[in-house]
């Protein structure tokens, strides 16, 4: 069986969150709360609001119905200005042998 809405939210967030370089302490002065509120929310202890998607929405510039479709969908529709980059040296460093100038 798949995930149920509130996994997806969760791993959407995550997912977010990784492609971006935001920081649990960073969204939650997005939301207005603290750091321990994200983490509960994203462990699950806590349930995200419909008021939280909304702010979570808005903050990665994309539609709330994307957010809640899940991870694969919200980093699709994320604008790449808003995706964080690899150094140069990094990608440099992992780039298959033969592959670097």
């Amino acid at each position: 069986m798949g995930m149920s809405s509130t996994e997806r939210l969760r791993a959407a967030v995550a997912a977010l969150m990784q492609l971006t370089g935001d920081t649990q302490a960073s969204l939650a002065a997005v939301l207005g709360v603290d750091q321990t509120q994200v983490s509960r929310r994203q462990s699950g202890t806590a349930a995200w609001s419909l008021d939280d998607c909304d702010a979570i929405a808005a903050h990665y510039g994309i539609d709330v119905l994307d957010l809640l479709a899940g991870p694969t969908r919200a980093c699709e529709v994320l604008s790449a200005d808003r995706r964080r980059t690899v150094p140069r040296r990094r990608a440099a460093a992992e780039a298959p042998k033969g592959a670097r100038q």
